[in-house]
């Protein structure tokens, strides 16, 4: 396939197969994706207690040689996940109107992404952590001329990795810790020194499934 037509299978793949409308107006589905999916259907690897409501960004930029999506490596001062790959994003606040409208401020605030460099093309499954947030991934398109700008206070650095990388199935591996008393599994890709793991290659893992199955 040829690069722009990669972008086009992409976009028009997410307009065809992605809701515009957050699931359940952000709310926990009766059955999210999550850190638990490869432990079975075992409830107790669910959290409990109330769902955290968060939301992230999963952008793709076109670029020459392909769509490529961009990486966060969060600072490592921060408290939670220190130093470790995420995606733009971060808690809902109440007076965002929706998930899509808090990525996109977490987006802005992470790495200088103006919104309207962004264009939405949907909702990915409702994915719910072991930490016991429910995250709502939003698929967008930004514009290769938007500049970053980092807020080192959450952002150390970031990177692109090749669609074509994150959707081969051969980059993508299981492995497995002890985590809190319980052996837990996940997904862990390799792309040069990063290792991009847990909730954010679960999303990248769903992304294949819902737009690439």
């Amino acid at each position: 396939m040829r690069q722009p037509d990669a972008l086009a299978d992409l976009v028009a793949r997410a307009t065809a197969r992605l809701s515009a409308d957050p699931p359940g107006d952000g709310a926990p589905t009766a059955n999210p994706r999550g850190d638990h999916d490869l432990d079975g259907a075992d409830a107790a690897a669910v959290p409990e207690r109330p769902h955290r409501r968060a939301a992230v960004l999963v952008p793709v930029l076109p670029r020459a040689g392909g769509p490529s999506v961009l990486f966060t490596v969060r600072a490592a001062h921060l408290r939670d996940h220190s130093g470790q790959i995420a995606f733009p994003g971060g808690k809902i606040e109440p007076d965002d109107p929706s998930p899509a409208d808090a990525a996109l401020r977490e987006a802005r605030e992470e790495v200088g992404l103006p919104a309207e460099a962004i264009r939405v093309l949907g909702y990915l499954d409702p994915y719910l952590s072991a930490t016991g947030f429910l995250v709502l991934p939003v698929l967008g398109l930004v514009d290769p001329e938007a500049g970053l700008t980092l807020n080192a206070n959450e952002v150390a650095a970031t990177f692109e990795v090749p669609l074509s990388h994150l959707l081969d199935p051969s980059q993508r591996r299981i492995e497995s810790a002890v985590w809190r008393g319980r052996h837990r599994r996940y997904y862990a890709i390799t792309y040069g020194e990063f290792r991009i793991w847990g909730v954010t290659a679960g999303i990248v893992n769903n992304l294949q499934e819902r737009l690439f199955p």
